[in-house]
């Protein structure tokens, strides 16, 4: 495992090409229980195949930003590798495991800093909890492409996650700013702490990495109109405004907007988010 501990950032940087430079140089770390499984399959390399890493790598969002980043940039390929399944086949098992054998985990460094690990550990729960939001509507609207909905919600909050771990001064005093001011748009606080909205941030490294046009779109709001955009961004505005519960004031314009997406009644779509977060 990795153990250089990269430079930490205390000071918002002058422009949003300053922090795509930061965040394209910085590691991206991964969850440390990633990092085990990884090291625990690399053993047995001659008996997995791409599924088997999946279903241990794929609930890691950063895991997944890191091979699809990696298969964006190393790889020549003429269509794009829209899931974690299709990186692993496209790039090879024995590739893998070379390429992510040392792996810095999110759980080491930020070690000494146990309030920002838990301010990564609820975006990375929010993030699971989109997921599933996610893969549920699409299900319920049948979309084919529900894996890739599903991956895309759990990446939405990528950069806030790579925020945590490099900058977590940054990141701990945006969260000081919404919870003084429960009217504080995050992209307000965003803005008046490192100069840039963290959705412009994530949509420059996604390019600059050569994700998937799919995923791109999925994550860009300017695509709201489009089912499958709304189909994500409706998950992660429910799994953001439910994090602590049921009773928060924004939930019933969600709930409403899930029924209009699903063609459900209110009391339908409500009873579904529910059923959805139970499993």
């Amino acid at each position: 495992m990795n153990t250089t501990t990269p430079k930490r950032l205390h000071a918002a940087l002058p422009t949003l090409a300053a922090w795509v430079a930061h965040f394209r140089a910085a590691p991206i770390p991964v969850m440390a229980g990633t990092a085990a499984a990884i090291d625990e399959l690399i053993d047995h390399e001659d008996a997995v195949d791409a599924h088997t890493i999946a279903e241990s790598i794929g609930a890691d969002p950063l895991m997944t930003l890191k091979l699809l980043s990696h298969v964006g940039t190393v790889s020549r390929r003429e269509t794009d590798v829209e899931t974690v399944t299709a990186a692993l086949v496209l790039l090879g098992i024995g590739p893998f495991f070379r390429s992510f054998s040392s792996l810095v985990t999110i759980e080491a460094l930020l070690g000494d800093r146990p309030d920002a690990l838990a301010g990564a550990h609820a975006v990375i729960e929010r993030s699971h909890r989109a997921a599933r939001f996610a893969l549920g509507f699409a299900a319920q609207r049948f979309d084919p492409d529900a894996a890739v909905l599903h991956e895309a919600a759990l990446l939405h909050d990528f950069a806030e996650l790579l925020l945590w771990c490099h900058a977590p001064d940054l990141a701990l005093q945006i969260a000081r700013c919404q919870a003084a001011d429960a009217a504080l748009r995050s992209s307000q606080a965003q803005l008046a702490v490192l100069g840039v909205e963290l959705s412009a941030l994530q949509q420059a490294l996604m390019k600059t990495w050569r994700l998937p046009a799919l995923l791109i779109r999925l994550d860009d709001d300017a695509h709201a109109e489009a089912s499958q955009v709304r189909n994500v961004l409706l998950a992660v505005r429910v799994a953001r405004h439910s994090a602590l519960g049921w009773d928060n004031a924004a939930l019933p314009d969600d709930v409403a907007a899930v029924a209009a997406l699903l063609q459900l009644s209110s009391a339908s779509a409500l009873k579904l988010l529910r059923e959805i977060d139970e499993r």
